[in-house]
């Protein structure tokens, strides 16, 4: 009995200890500053923080000039190709590509939990695997990181759940398990502090700060 307890314990911890971390990221071994390149929607964009204040913003002045940081977000965006708005079909993920970036941060997903994205659900896991291995394909060979998307606390914007989000987390961590990717838990810096998410969706200052410094925290003392 008791060993029975412990492996159905076993089990419910294993979504936070999905992913070994990877090893921190040494500027040195650039002979340029690291181009960072952010993937994502509007939290990325920065909307809900001023200007100068998203999250890639402020993870740039936390690493300093031996990095250099771009924000490739996009407002309204998803993973899915199915999706109401596809990431794949921006500019901005064309201009990610070519910039021969060393580290891409991932995150998407939010718009996806809307009803009308998210009944194909089957489909994202292999949408977010072509998403990957576009990036891991260049010649630059990029450090790639998932991230678990911010929490939602609220229905903000119509559609966007938590429920959703949960849902998508389980399938993240299976990838970034089966693809060796590196996880940087956005969820967990933000779930417990909504009043840092006004709208119920999108981070403001405060709540962009902190996924910058989680951000930085993985790339540099995983």
């Amino acid at each position: 009995m008791k060993k029975l307890f412990l492996t159905f314990l076993s089990l419910l911890i294993i979504p936070s200890l999905a992913v070994e971390p990877k090893a921190a990221i040494n500027p040195a071994d650039y002979k340029h500053p690291v181009r960072v390149a952010c993937i994502g929607d509007s939290i990325t964009q920065g909307s809900g923080a001023e200007k100068g204040f998203s999250y890639p913003s402020q993870l740039q002045k936390l690493l300093g000039e031996k990095w250099h940081v771009s924000n490739y977000g996009v407002s309204g965006r998803t993973l899915l190709k199915k999706g109401d708005f596809p990431y794949w079909k921006e500019k901005a993920y064309q201009k990610a590509l070519n910039a021969k970036p060393d580290v891409v941060i991932i995150m998407l997903g939010t718009n996806d939990t809307k009803a009308h994205n998210w009944k194909h659900e089957a489909e994202f896991v292999a949408d977010y695997t072509e998403l990957v291995k576009s990036f891991r394909d260049l010649e630059s060979k990029p450090r790639i990181y998932v991230c678990r998307p911010c929490p939602a606390p609220e229905s903000g914007s119509p559609g966007i759940n938590e429920k959703g989000i949960r849902e998508q987390i389980k399938h993240i961590d299976q990838l970034a398990k089966e693809m060796n990717l590196g996880v940087i838990d956005m969820h967990a810096a933000l779930k417990d502090k909504p009043e840092m998410l006004p709208d119920g969706v999108h981070p403001n200052n405060e709540g962009a700060a902190e996924m910058a410094k989680t951000a930085a925290k993985v790339l540099t003392h995983p």
